[in-house]
């Protein structure tokens, strides 16, 4: 019976529930020491009457090893791996170093949620996660991702972390933090569980703050102390503990020490390793009977997570040492040779090149799984017990490297500039230099990015041309994320050519597709410069089989260009390509792009869906700015069909962030002046595309888009004279990138600042171009009406104003759709009735993905793989999708789709 916890109680009472109901949900509890996250989890172990339960406890000792606590939580389950899709089999074996090749640490949650509702097919199941502040973050981050995509698959997952914990921060998971009991009822706690006085309790009560553990620990403390307790809670009740291990034989405590420095609870390791400290199994038993420790199946548990801290720190450092030796020795009996060389390494007092080697081969281990933050600290200790100075330098690097990539940029910062002054050789420098550089950009210090990496590359320059082409591309990267600054730019752009690439090379081909990008911000003449097509071709060439970075950086590239069509194609593929592999990460650029390239082709529908995927990882994954990247592009989308709460919804997301990207930023404000436009808010619209224009974001696409919607808005104010420059910088883009599309829109905002002597030609040319651009032609369309009428010519009009809202119509785009209904009423003409709704329209984004793959004959374990989803919850919404389309079978869906 737990005192005081009624409301947390309860919380997992629902949780269970809805569990046993198919629905899925987790929940974190948070608080200090001792507060009763422990007690917790075992209520709901308690309360799971016909669950499967999965546990794990997180050890300090074990933090370095990569996805150890995900394989202690899955374990009882993973013979099911086989039943998973390959890709997903291949990510957690790789994690679990059982083969297969380095994988995406994101693709390693979706495996770890694949493998939760396969193990849940047959009941529901509940996974408890205790002390997870000492589980390794590579596992934290798998089974956070699994745990917020959960949907229908009757899973449960608890998580209990310390307050202020760097582990489960901004999880997006609800979460519950514990306070100390109230004094009613810790009061009553400590009157059935000790012999006190009155003043005694009151006491205990005030020095602990009602935490539940202190008082049930501290009774005899209290009984014999006068005055105020003088040491901190948490040591305070690890000293409780303590005084009761220092009651047991010196054998049993051994043995205790064995299982503290350890993090398996593996009884046959421990026994192992306790025999080299002459201890046996029968040494156990003074331990469990203090109820200290329990054994089953073959594991041995503490009783709480604070027993083994008190066991393990309060050991003199020589019994530690020798524990963790004893371990290691266990351990090379087992073949595990990573746990091996992490016992070395703590049992380590001075340096030791074998044991920096074995480490070295761990920490690599752990890159190749994805355990960047179990290599940090690998190549870190590694370099410590390093006894050459060249092979400390380069474990250093490594380990900086590794930190970035871990998510803990702060600290690969640090570690660099500390270790650059002893550094000589060129590469070791630029690799330091290029650590620092990438932890700069993640703090928003984007000039100081930009110079470090063009100081890096510069190192590299003429001996290693390729890794100091990186280094370039990631400069004009910086550039771009930078307030407009054409110097900038062209410092950049330059350096392609100094750094030795051959001029065959085939990353030349991206060298000459960034050359194009900034022409026409730099004003260069592009008239020598190899021919577009020629060049997008032999880039995609060079992604073939290659690296998965070039194909970013192609579609990137042909976008900016607009060559939207190429941009599509690549983005896609780049796409396809994750999904196959089953890789979360490369998605976060491509999805972006191919959405704003679907929403510019008029696919309105699928730009919502690609748009709603890419947020919805964002969000999974805890990728700030991806999240904020997704979210300003969804705007945009809403943006174009008049959606005025799906606009504002994104960019309140988009504008949250205070580091938010500069394209970021473009595409939100972009968003907003067309949204405006279409609602006929046409000051507000100039207003703020002219900030746009004019402001830090100028050069990006949006800025560049946008100038069609400020010219039509300053039209209709008559202030043609405040963009004469921005449609000067307009068209100087569309004569380098000779577009017919971009021609076409400079038709229309010739026609819109002609004479109307003069207008009709330009509105004539503009028709005349694609019509793979069904909202641009249908404005145009508009436009021309609207003047057509003005100049009372009433029936020419009507055509183009009833074509012009057909088009609207079929998009989707309600205000535009209004303003064209208008106008040819006010033409006269007969103005027609609502069109047939689109009956995939009243699907959600999620429902309307899943509804077409599974229309293509995908089964639902495919979409789920593919989606990064459970198949019960493609099922789930496949089965929401059929009474809205009218139908009952998948017949039926893939006839209609």
């Amino acid at each position: 019976m737990l005192s005081g916890r009624a409301v947390e109680q309860d919380a997992i009472d629902a949780l269970l529930a809805s569990a046993r109901s198919g629905v899925s949900g987790a929940l974190v509890l948070r608080g200090e020491p001792g507060i009763g996250k422990t007690a917790l989890l075992d209520y709901a172990r308690e309360k799971a009457d016909g669950m499967q339960v999965l546990r794990c406890v997180g050890a300090e000792s074990e933090a370095a090893l990569p996805y150890a606590g995900l394989h202690l939580v899955l374990r009882p389950v993973l013979g099911q791996t086989t039943k998973l899709p390959p890709a997903q089999r291949a990510a957690l074996d790789g994690a679990f170093g059982l083969g297969g090749v380095p994988t995406d640490p994101f693709a390693i949650g979706a495996a770890v949620l694949a493998l939760l509702a396969e193990a849940a097919e047959t009941g529901p199941l509940l996974c408890l996660v205790d002390d997870a502040q000492w589980l390794d973050r590579s596992s934290v981050a798998a089974m956070l991702f699994a745990a917020r995509r959960l949907d229908r698959e009757g899973v449960a997952v608890l998580f209990a972390a310390r307050e202020y914990a760097e582990v489960l921060v901004s999880t997006g998971l609800p979460e519950r933090r514990l306070a100390g009991l109230a004094e009613p009822d810790a009061l009553l706690l400590l009157k059935a569980h000790a012999d006190l006085t009155d003043d005694q309790r009151r006491q205990l009560v005030a020095e602990t703050h009602g935490n539940p553990l202190a008082l049930l620990e501290l009774p005899a403390v209290v009984s014999t102390t006068a005055g105020p307790l003088p040491l901190p809670l948490t040591s305070r009740v690890q000293d409780a503990f303590h005084h009761q291990v220092r009651a047991l034989p010196p054998a049993c405590q051994a043995l205790l020490l064995v299982a503290a420095a350890d993090d398996t609870g593996d009884l046959l390791v421990l026994l192992a390793a306790a025999a080299d400290l002459g201890a046996s199994s029968t040494d156990l038993q003074p331990a469990e009977a203090a109820g200290l420790v329990t054994e089953s199946a073959g594991t041995l548990s503490f009783r709480h997570p604070l027993v083994r801290s008190a066991v393990y720190h309060g050991a003199p450092l020589v019994r530690r040492l020798a524990a963790h030796s004893a371990l290691a020795a266990a351990y090379g009996r087992q073949h595990d040779a990573d746990r091996r060389a992490w016992h070395l390494a703590v049992a380590a007092t001075a340096p030791d090149e074998r044991i920096a080697g074995e480490l070295e081969a761990a920490a690599d281990r752990a890159v190749a799984r994805g355990g960047f933050d179990a290599a940090t600290s690998g190549y870190e200790r590694a370099a410590q017990l390093s006894e050459d100075s060249a092979a400390t330098i380069r474990r250093l690097v490594l380990a900086c490297e590794s930190g970035l990539h871990g998510g803990r940029p702060g600290w690969a910062r640090t570690r660099a500039e500390r270790a650059a002054p002893a550094v000589i050789d060129p590469v070791m420098r630029a690799r330091l230099i290029a650590v620092r550089a990438r932890a700069e950009y993640n703090s928003g210090n984007i000039a100081l990015s930009h110079d470090l990496l063009s100081q890096g590359a510069a190192l590299l320059a003429g001996g290693d041309p390729e890794p100091a082409f990186w280094l370039v591309a990631e400069a004009l990267h910086a550039a771009w994320s930078a307030p407009a600054d054409a110097e900038m730019f062209a410092r950049t752009v330059d350096q392609f050519g100094e750094i030795g690439l051959p001029a065959d090379h085939p990353l030349m081909a991206v060298v000459w597709l960034a050359r194009w990008c900034t022409a026409a911000i730099l004003r260069r003449d592009t008239t020598t410069y190899p021919p577009l097509a020629d060049l997008v071709e032999k880039a995609e060439a060079a992604a073939a089989g290659s690296d998965p970075r070039i194909l970013t950086e192609v579609a990137n590239c042909t976008f900016t260009l607009g060559l939207d069509a190429d941009s599509a194609r690549i983005a896609a593929r780049s796409v396809a390509n994750a999904r196959r592999e089953g890789t979360v990460e490369p998605l976060a650029d491509c999805m972006g792009t191919l959405t704003l390239c679907e929403t510019f082709a008029g696919r309105p529908r699928e730009a919502l869906v690609t748009g709603t995927e890419s947020a919805r990882l964002a969000e999974h994954t805890g990728l700030a700015h991806w999240r904020t990247y997704a979210a300003s592009i969804l705007a945009y989308v809403a943006a174009t069909r008049g959606d005025e709460s799906g606009c504002l919804t994104s960019y309140e997301i988009a504008a949250a962030e205070p580091r938010a990207h500069l394209s970021a930023v473009a595409w939100t404000q972009s968003a907003r002046g067309l949204l405006d436009l279409g609602h006929g808010r046409v000051q507000d619209c100039f207003n703020r595309l002219s900030r746009l224009v004019s402001g830090p974001a100028r050069h990006h696409g949006a800025a560049l888009r946008c100038r069609p919607d400020l010219v039509e808005a300053a039209a209709r104010l008559g202030r043609l004279d405040a963009v004469a420059e921005p449609f000067a910088e307009f068209r100087r883009w569309a004569a380098v990138v000779r577009q017919p599309w971009l021609d076409a829109l400079v038709a229309r905002c010739h026609a819109l600042t002609a004479t109307d002597a003069n207008a009709e030609n330009h509105f004539l040319t503009a028709l005349a171009g694609p019509v793979d651009r069904p909202l641009e032609l249908a404005r145009t369309q508009l436009l021309y009406g609207e003047w057509l009428r003005r100049v009372r010519r009433k029936v020419d009009a009507r055509v183009q104003l009833e074509a012009s809202l057909r088009a609207f119509d079929e998009l989707g785009c309600g205000p535009w759709a209004a303003r064209a209904k208008a106008e040819l009423g006010a033409s006269g003409a007969t103005v027609p009735g609502a069109v047939r709704q689109d009956i995939l329209a009243a699907l959600t984004p999620q429902e309307l993905q899943i509804a077409v793959l599974a229309g293509q004959g995908m089964s639902n374990r495919d979409i789920a793989a593919q989606l990064f989803l459970s198949p019960r919850t493609v099922a789930y919404h496949l089965y929401k999708t059929y009474p809205k389309l009218g139908i009952t079978t998948r017949t039926e869906l893939c006839a209609l789709v």
